[in-house]
């Protein structure tokens, strides 16, 4: 009797390795109901064929433990199938009153309790599932405890105390296996999260690693990180760049797992071996500003500990260029002197003004009484004199460095009230303008003041480069993103070696030109935000293009400006 019980048993147990091998493999979880009630129907109808009859009285018959298992994991479709063969299976036993009223009991007391515990079944923890399992299986056992209370008082040997005690061990046994079960596949479920949990963690923990070495890989920074042992874990390209001369033959793969000692020939007068020895013995984080050849590197060393316990684990070491830095910063400080000689300048010849006019008024003065022939002495001073103020004035401009106040204007407003100045001057030089305004125009933010000085020396420069009956041309162009202002003569043209040299102070193509009109105007527009461009063929003419950046505004918003 003990062989059967053990074959019971196992068959019972079937399911139960058959889902380990099936639930070890993740993307079969949705699945395992339809599988589970498969292997259960297997189970209870081979329990069913090899169930044999103890003592003639006790029929030796486990399948009660895979249609529970089954209902229980399946869920209620896998329940009401297995109800139905196990239903099958009680036919034998409803041929007197205490087997149907098993039945009966069976139908209005287990199969609802058992519907109802699946779905809390389902959600509770491994010790619940256990107690709802064993309830379930000792209230299926008691369905039909009346049927072999019967057989038993109807029985010759139905006090016989072997039979009492194998049914005892029976039961036993029947509730333990049941209990067991669901111990094993809750096992067999936190060992599959586990190991999904695992591998997730595996995958991000691997995917933030790519990440931080593709990080590492492509800042312009030179980055070495050791291990506590000082072994090299990672460098960067920047940081075989920076030892390129020292180890040429090696590649960067071939310097992992090496010592820190093996980038540079002598640690001891090595900035980047000292600031990892330092970092490895628990310094906190150094830098020092190192030149090596033509660059400067300001390399820093700190060391990586552990989170938890403090100890270190390990050093890095990053190395930045700051050669275009220092330049930089060279060059600032330079600028900073020439500003304060300019600022100085500017008072300078602020002053002399005050003592030319006085000679100019001394020289008026004495070109009135003096005879007629020296007259023109006279005027020749006075007009050096003029000019030599205008070359004053034009260098304060260019050298003032204030905010100025700006409006919204339209170009075409300016130009077209500074055309009565343009006129006049066109007409004594016996010239002519003509105008080409696009309409309609944005509003843009200007000062006026700057914007019509900008067109009057454009214009100007523009006359004084044509003979007479040369014609000026004034236009504005409106694009996507910009609006131009063009200004065009029939001048001679400028030849391609001075435009390199137009915009410089003092630079000229005139015979009495200061040379500070034209960095003017650079100034002015490089105060806008604008771009200035010169475009000059010789023995055709000269187009100044002045370009303002114009931003996107809604149509709502928009300002346009009328004629």
């Amino acid at each position: 009797m003990w062989k059967e019980t053990l074959l019971q048993v196992m068959i019972a147990l079937v399911p139960v390795f058959a889902f380990q091998m099936w639930f070890d493999r993740s993307y079969r979880l949705k699945g395992t109901p339809y599988f589970m009630g498969i292997l259960c129907t297997v189970s209870m109808m081979t329990c069913m064929l090899v169930s044999t009859d103890l003592f003639e009285v006790l029929e030796l018959d486990f399948r009660a433990i895979p249609y529970i298992i089954g209902s229980l994991y399946g869920g209620i479709p896998v329940a009401a199938f297995l109800s139905v063969i196990y239903v099958y299976g009680l036919h034998s036993t409803l041929h007197d009153f205490w087997g149907q009223l098993g039945f009966v009991l069976y139908l209005i007391v287990f199969v609802p309790a058992l519907l109802v515990s699946i779905r809390s079944f389902q959600r509770a923890d491994r010790k619940k599932k256990q107690r709802i399992s064993g309830g379930l299986a000792l209230l299926l056992l008691g369905t039909f405890g009346t049927t072999l209370l019967d057989d038993l008082m109807n029985h010759d040997f139905a006090w016989d105390m072997r039979l009492l005690w194998f049914s005892f061990v029976v039961v036993v046994v029947y509730v333990v296996v049941v209990w067991s079960v669901v111990l094993i596949m809750e096992s067999v479920k936190e060992k599959q999260q586990l190991h999904s949990q695992l591998h997730k963690m595996s995958m991000n923990y691997r995917n933030e690693v790519q990440k931080l070495q593709r990080f590492i890989d492509i800042t312009p920074v030179a980055v070495i990180i050791v291990d506590d042992h000082g072994i090299i874990t990672h460098l960067n390209e920047m940081a075989m760049r920076m030892f390129g001369e020292k180890i040429p033959e090696n590649k960067r793969l071939d310097m992992i797992g090496k010592l820190y000692t093996n980038l540079y020939e002598s640690a001891a007068n090595e900035a980047t071996g000292r600031l990892i020895h330092l970092a490895l013995n628990g310094a906190d984080a150094t830098a020092e500003i190192v030149q090596e050849g033509n660059i400067n590197y300001i390399k820093t060393g700190f060391s990586v500990r552990d989170m938890h316990n403090n100890t270190i684990i390990g050093a890095a070491l990053i190395a930045h260029d700051i050669t275009e830095i220092t330049r930089l910063r060279d060059e600032v400080g330079r600028m900073e002197r020439l500003s304060l000689v300019g600022q100085m300048a500017a008072s300078i010849t602020h002053e002399i003004r005050n003592p030319m006019a006085v000679i100019r008024g001394f020289v008026q003065l004495m070109q009135e009484r003096s005879p007629d022939h020296q007259r023109d002495y006279f005027k020749i001073i006075m007009d050096e004199l003029d000019r030599a103020n205008g070359i004053i004035s034009d260098f304060l401009s260019l050298a003032q460095n204030r905010i100025v106040q700006k409006e919204r204007r339209s170009l075409n407003d300016i130009i077209n009230e500074l055309m009565p100045l343009l006129w006049a001057d066109a007409n004594l030089r016996g010239q002519s303008i003509e105008l080409d305004l696009c309409e309609p125009f944005p509003l843009l933010d200007v000062n006026d003041k700057e914007i019509k000085q900008l067109i009057l020396n454009l214009a100007r420069n523009g006359m004084e480069a044509m003979e007479e009956k040369g014609l000026l041309r004034l236009s504005t162009v409106r694009t996507e993103h910009t609006v131009e202002l063009q200004v065009s003569d029939m001048g001679c043209g400028i030849s391609e070696d001075k435009l390199e040299h137009l915009f410089e102070p003092f630079y000229t193509t005139k015979t009495r030109g200061t040379g500070l009109g034209l960095p003017l105007c650079l100034s002015i527009v490089e105060h806008h935000g604008g771009k200035i461009e010169v475009s000059s063929k010789e023995g055709v003419g000269t187009t100044f293009t002045v370009s303002f950046d114009v931003h996107e505004m809604s149509e709502e918003k928009e300002e346009v400006a009328d004629a």
